[in-house]
């Protein structure tokens, strides 16, 4: 999803049109507060990505302030943010960029070019997902089950493992089987490919 944040509704509606034009869904904001106040009651982001396009410039919460929240919340990888802003400010675009912001676009920009960044974004943010899943989900791991998991990944047969572990084969079986259902996957190659 798109979320557009700016303090002016014309921007806000332009921006909603050209997203609908790409087939993109998007969700508008007049100010960053409004925003903080959707994201603070969401529990996940959307598996097929977030975007934010962002104003630089708006009362009360700048869009600078707005980036250094989430930032500091750590999600600027799963919602990449790309700023808008009417005034050419070269320096504060380097600033933003340099502490991971998306890209930086000045008004007016071209409206292709603005949406083909949005779906990079998108792109970019639906991996970021992805891989923050596979993380929680090895995370939940035991840390018998993650020993038995790198045993895996150097591709040592259970014999092996149980032997290198002093368990038994048993063991490693059920330790697999558990491995195998938390991280949602059937095999040991379809696990390689996940963790790679």
């Amino acid at each position: 999803m798109l979320h557009i944040v700016d303090d002016e509704e014309v921007i806000r509606d332009s921006l909603s049109w050209l997203a609908r034009s790409r087939n993109i869904v998007s969700t508008a904001y007049p100010d960053g507060a409004e925003f903080l106040r959707r994201i603070d009651a969401v529990t996940a982001f959307a598996s097929d990505g977030d975007c934010l396009l962002l104003d630089v410039r708006m009362p009360n919460l700048s869009g600078a302030e707005l980036f250094d929240e989430l930032a500091s919340r750590g999600l600027t990888r799963r919602l990449p943010v790309i700023f808008l802003t009417g005034h050419g400010d070269v320096p504060m675009a380097v600033d933003t960029l340099k502490r991971g912001a998306f890209d930086f676009f000045e008004k007016p920009f071209n409206d292709n070019k603005l949406m083909d960044r949005v779906l990079e974004a998108l792109a970019a943010s639906r991996e970021a997902t992805t891989l923050a899943a596979v993380h929680q989900r090895r995370s939940a791991l035991s840390a018998r089950e993650r020993e038995v998991l790198d045993l895996i990944l150097e591709g040592k047969m259970n014999k092996v493992i149980a032997d290198k572990l002093g368990i038994s084969m048993r063991t490693v079986e059920v330790h697999r089987a558990h491995i195998f259902d938390k991280m949602n996957v059937k095999t040991a190659v379809e696990l390689a490919r996940l963790l790679k």
